[in-house]
């Protein structure tokens, strides 16, 4: 029997997507299956969940784990980004919730065969699609030293990014950088994370590939865009994120789309045309219980935000 990842925040999910009618609910990062498999033990049957992974291996596992449910779940191999095109070749064109758990599982993690982990070896991979071309390994080789301290600064927030690919440039002169441990050893040589930090010194150097590699924010903007067409009036997204990247794109749509007009205030009347079309229900994310986080370490840096549709 397999050992299953516990989502973190799903009673804080469940409690905030506040179900209360029939229809589907969209699991835009379906993983381990942990939020779908407690969201339909604990709604009506006329709940159905439409759950999507670009990982087929999370797919696997999740369609293991949720078999019980029968046709009230529908698992679909696809990117976030794609939510709203994937709904429809399902005949989906309304929902009453969207839910979206960012960034990589536990699973992929605690894989090493999958090069996300900076503690335990294995080929520097990183793709959530193993579908996809591009691994990590390739973007080190292809990438000009402008490009990857580019990528590293950016979606990492490495303040040293320059002094990274230095490293790494000096390590691919002598033989190519091929593993997590290798990677993370060269980042650390240049890098020293102070006495009281809780982070390996590569951790950002990873994240920032890792993002790269998989276009994940990217993939956020083009899910968030693409759900509010399909959110039912006052059904509510959910978003889990674990960075500020990812929190900062949440946080700013979810203001812009409450606000609407974006004209400028001189402006006696509207001519940007845009109306309000969410309702923000956590001006604060929402972070998880410090029960949880002794439960599970890795949620320490999980923040909520719930926004609500309208149509005005």
């Amino acid at each position: 029997m397999p050992t299953y990842h516990e989502s973190i925040m799903r009673k804080e999910v469940l409690r905030y997507l506040n179900v209360h009618m029939e229809g589907v609910i969209v699991d835009g990062t379906l993983g381990d299956g942990g939020h779908t498999e407690f969201i339909l033990k604990n709604t009506a049957p006329e709940i159905r969940v439409f759950a999507i992974d670009r990982d087929s291996s999370a797919i696997e596992r999740a369609s293991e784990r949720l078999s019980l449910f029968g046709d009230r779940i529908t698992l679909v191999h696809g990117s976030l980004g794609d939510l709203k095109s994937l709904a429809a070749q399902y005949g989906i064109t309304c929902v009453v919730g969207v839910l979206m758990d960012l960034g990589v599982s536990s699973p992929q993690i605690d894989t090493p065969g999958r090069g996300f982990s900076i503690q335990n070896d294995g080929p520097l991979d990183m793709r959530m699609d193993l579908s996809q071309k591009t691994s990590a390994v390739d973007l080190l080789e292809k990438l000009s030293d402008i490009e990857l301290a580019s990528v590293i600064k950016n979606f990492g927030e490495e303040r040293y990014s320059k002094r990274v690919v230095r490293a790494i440039r000096r390590e691919q002169a002598e033989r190519p950088i091929t593993t997590t441990g290798q990677l993370s050893r060269v980042v650390a040589r240049v890098l020293t994370s102070s006495r009281h930090s809780r982070i390996h010194p590569a951790t950002r150097t990873f994240q920032a590939l890792r993002i790269a590699v998989n276009d994940e924010l990217e993939q956020l903007k083009n899910a968030l865009a693409g759900m509010l067409d399909l959110l039912h009036s006052t059904a509510r997204v959910a978003v889990i994120s674990f960075h500020s990247l990812e929190d900062r794109i949440v946080k700013t749509f979810f203001r812009d789309e409450e606000k609407g007009c974006s004209c400028p205030p001189k402006i006696p009347m509207c001519i940007c045309g845009r109306t309000q079309t969410l309702r923000v229900l956590t001006r604060k994310p929402l972070l998880p219980s410090g029960e949880e986080v002794a439960k599970n370490p890795r949620s320490i840096s999980a923040k909520l935000r719930v926004a609500e549709r309208v149509y005005v």
